[in-house]
């Protein structure tokens, strides 16, 4: 069994392709950061009898996208589950405070990424009449909070995106997944405020966030379930948490 997941050099990404390894999974794992794919390969091929392939590309550049997936071989184009988990929040600002390049960055990684290597994936689970594509999507995919504008926005299309490949892949037999977690204690926070330290740990302070395993757990289930049984879509909180923005601290 095969697995291919973007963004897998930190959070999400990292700790599913560390249970589908430890499962006995091969992993294809992608990313921008070529050091932390070649640690990330070496980790899981030492500590598991498993093989891994790297691909660096950036997921906005959909001439890469499609150059890196086109390379694959024909045993790596074998793939049977697709996490599409590359994502991002830039900024916390009010609307007309919103930067552009903020909001362009997150269209281009969280949306118009997770198509481009979908598209490229998806003749492939056609040919063989099977697969599972795993969208990460967000509780901001869910209901708008103050300030999230941008984010909130790719992460609803996300959530639509997932319901039209359920729809439109139901003659090839093609699982769509969609997974949409809460507060998360990962690298999003640092990332959303730009290396701010201090705002990205407050963010998770005086309750018990969810943590990176918790959804790879999650993911390797829906995986792993009998070929006639589709999880359409999950939303995961912490239990302080109710939705986008009840948050008990």
């Amino acid at each position: 069994m095969t697995i291919f997941i973007t963004g897998a050099t930190a959070g999400f990404g990292k700790a599913t392709a560390t249970q589908f390894a430890a499962a006995g999974w091969n992993c294809i794992i992608t990313g921008r950061r070529k050091e932390r794919l070649a640690i990330l390969a070496d980790e899981l091929m030492q500590q598991y009898p498993i093989k891994v392939h790297k691909l660096c590309f950036d997921i906005q550049d959909r001439n890469a996208v499609k150059a890196a997936i086109d390379s694959l071989s024909a045993e790596w184009k074998n793939i049977d589950v697709l996490v599409n988990n590359a994502g991002l929040a830039l900024g916390r600002d009010s609307f007309e405070n919103a930067s552009l390049d903020d909001w362009d960055t997150m269209i281009d990684t969280n949306v118009k990424g997770l198509i481009y290597v979908t598209k490229a994936i998806v003749p492939f689970f056609i040919e063989r009449k099977k697969g599972h594509i795993i969208n990460i999507g967000s509780t901001a995919g869910k209901e708008v909070y103050k300030e999230g504008n941008g984010y909130c926005a790719t992460k609803h299309a996300v959530d639509a995106l997932s319901k039209a490949m359920r729809i439109d892949l139901l003659p090839h037999h093609i699982k769509v997944t969609a997974v949409h977690p809460g507060a998360a204690e990962t690298e999003f926070s640092l990332v959303r405020y730009k290396g701010d330290n201090e705002k990205a740990n407050a963010v998770y302070e005086g309750f018990k966030a969810l943590e990176a395993k918790d959804i790879a757990d999650v993911i390797f289930y829906a995986a792993n379930l009998p070929t006639h049984i589709c999880i359409n879509e999950l939303v995961i909180t912490c239990t302080a948490q109710a939705n986008s923005f009840y948050l008990h601290k």
